[in-house]
């Protein structure tokens, strides 16, 4: 079990979206454990007092319906302060999401947050670093071996051919040619926002949006085309963006928008 000197806070937002500095809170959960082990939560939904875009919507579930009446990031802020108050933090994916989020709606406010001593411990990353994605832990995983010679052209070769071998013998469900896993890779998850690959650009309620950048995150790919070509130009010509990026910028300057599927 874990060892506190001051209590630990671990919590969890869910928002209007996946830009931390732009987008609002829609639910809050912090669970607070102190130094002796007593617990308290602390729960809310939030008025971000935009609509919730049917992306996020449909990764949450929450509606603009749900959130109607309850109170905005600015009444809660008072009460929200004094749950973390004294308090580390904690969270999955923390450091990149929720706690930059967070900080943006305290801003708003007129609250500096969090403070300079708070420790945040992100469970994302104690995951990730003990549980590494690499040819190395999915050879050992599938195959049960350990990658000799990593980073060598032939060794790597013959593990990713062993793992391939491995995870078809293992997952009956998957399709057994190479079309139909081409295609099963290429699937988005269902909270993936993204119109590219990269991520660049992403769906808000139905529209492409900037997902980048300092000029125009949060614009409408329409809005861009409209006001700034000139800037659709360079990423389709002389950016050094992916294919899809620049054929997306090609069609806007030709009026022709991405559409997302239902």
């Amino acid at each position: 079990m874990i060892k506190l000197d001051r209590a630990l806070c671990v919590f969890d937002l869910e928002a209007t979206g996946v830009d931390p500095l732009n987008d609002r809170i829609v639910d809050v959960c912090v669970l607070r454990r102190e130094p002796d082990g007593q617990e308290t939560v602390f729960s809310e939904l939030v008025d971000p007092g935009v609509p919730i875009p049917p992306e996020a919507a449909s990764v949450h579930g929450i509606t603009d319906a749900m959130v109607a009446g309850r109170p905005s990031f600015k009444d809660l802020a008072p009460r929200l302060l004094a749950a973390l108050a004294g308090a580390d933090l904690s969270g999955f994916n923390a450091v990149k999401y929720d706690v930059p989020l967070l900080a943006a709606e305290f801003k708003r406010v007129g609250v500096d947050w969090p403070a300079a001593d708070v420790r945040v411990v992100d469970s994302f990353v104690l995951f990730s670093r003990k549980q590494p994605r690499d040819l190395g832990a999915a050879y050992a995983f599938y195959c049960g071996k350990s990658l000799a010679g990593a980073h060598r052209a032939e060794a790597d070769t013959r593990a990713a051919a062993e793992v391939l071998w491995a995870q078809l013998d293992r997952y009956p469900d998957l399709p057994r040619d190479v079309p139909g896993l081409q295609a099963w890779c290429a699937q988005r998850k269902p909270n993936d926002s993204r119109v590219d690959e990269e991520g660049k650009f992403a769906w808000r309620h139905g529209e492409a949006v900037f997902a980048f950048g300092n000029k125009h995150k949060g614009k409408t790919l329409r809005e861009v085309a409209r006001a700034d070509p000139g800037y659709l130009t360079w990423m389709a010509e002389k950016g050094s963006f992916r294919p899809d990026v620049a054929a997306i910028c090609r069609e806007a300057l030709k009026g022709n928008f991405p559409r997302k599927d239902p």
